[in-house]
């Protein structure tokens, strides 16, 4: 019961306080920063146990954030809410910045040595399938070689092979087919 008495009394006292301040009393707001800065300390190292330097620039983010944010202030809203709405914003950008720095530090080796392995086996798969690709008629090689190794759209395809776009259409098919053949009896 005391605790909620407490939390009541730093309300109230806060309240009153920004109230003065905004109606012009600079003597109100000091004491109003000096008051709401303690009691953000409080809220921020209790989340930040580990960051303590953290937790007092939070503080002062918030503050400067209040400062700038108390003409949005509604006289007849619970301040603190107001207050905490504003220093949760803050302590997830904080926490969104830390996940980030971290995220900087973490050794590359792991994934430098995973990316160098796939590029090793992309190249050597590449190489795979132009020996097979050969082992093809050209009228199904030619197609297969411009559309999935090259890129190129069935109308590009048929244009550099000489060929009709349903020939192209057709030799993809069969190619692959063929192909599918192959792996099977090698593996």
């Amino acid at each position: 019961m005391e605790n909620l008495q407490g939390k009541e009394a730093t309300e109230d006292r806060l309240r009153r306080l920004l109230l003065l301040a905004l109606s012009g009393d600079a003597a109100a707001y000091r004491e109003f920063l000096d008051a709401l800065g303690a009691h953000l300390r409080a809220y921020f190292r209790r989340r930040l146990m580990q960051a303590p330097d953290e937790a007092e620039d939070l503080v002062q983010e918030t503050l400067l954030a209040i400062h700038n944010q108390r003409h949005t202030y509604e006289a007849d809203q619970p301040l603190t809410a107001w207050v905490h709405a504003i220093a949760r914003y803050k302590l997830v950008d904080c926490l969104r910045r830390r996940s980030n720095r971290d995220a900087l530090h973490e050794p590359l080796d792991e994934e430098l040595a995973v990316f160098a392995q796939s590029e090793t086996e992309a190249a050597q798969a590449r190489r795979d399938v132009l020996k097979l690709l050969d082992r093809l008629p050209e009228r199904q090689r030619l197609p297969i070689r411009y559309m999935k190794l090259e890129g190129m759209s069935v109308v590009e395809a048929a244009h550099a092979a000489n060929m009709s776009e349903s020939a192209v259409k057709v030799g993809v098919h069969r190619g692959l087919k063929a192909l599918a053949a192959m792996l099977g009896k090698e593996s």
